[in-house]
């Protein structure tokens, strides 16, 4: 299936090396337009939501895609939840609210 604006995905990206975890927007040959956090940040980010403390908001980003290692859909396994349902089973509102 291909990764459609509005999909939650995870970005992996290089140079230097991080994660984002987010929606995409736009994918080109440009890059990869996604509103989203880093990827280390998840954890906080659902803890201070769901205390109600501040917290960073997603953010809108491009990336160029020479960066780009790969981009990826959010989904759960048979074992585990995506990140977009850990989100809101955390906080009570999908990411996109947030």
């Amino acid at each position: 299936m291909k990764i459609e604006p509005g999909n939650y995905v995870i970005a992996n990206l290089h140079s230097p090396r991080e994660k984002i975890f987010g929606i995409a927007d736009e994918i080109s040959a440009a890059g990869i337009f996604i509103r989203g956090i880093d990827l280390s940040y998840f954890d906080d980010w659902c803890a201070a939501i769901a205390a109600g403390e501040p917290y960073l908001p997603m953010t809108d980003q491009f990336v160029p895609m020479w960066r780009v290692e790969k981009v990826t859909r959010d989904e759960a396994s048979d074992s585990s939840p995506s990140l977009s349902e850990l989100c809101e089973q955390r906080t009570g509102k999908p990411p996109a609210m947030h």
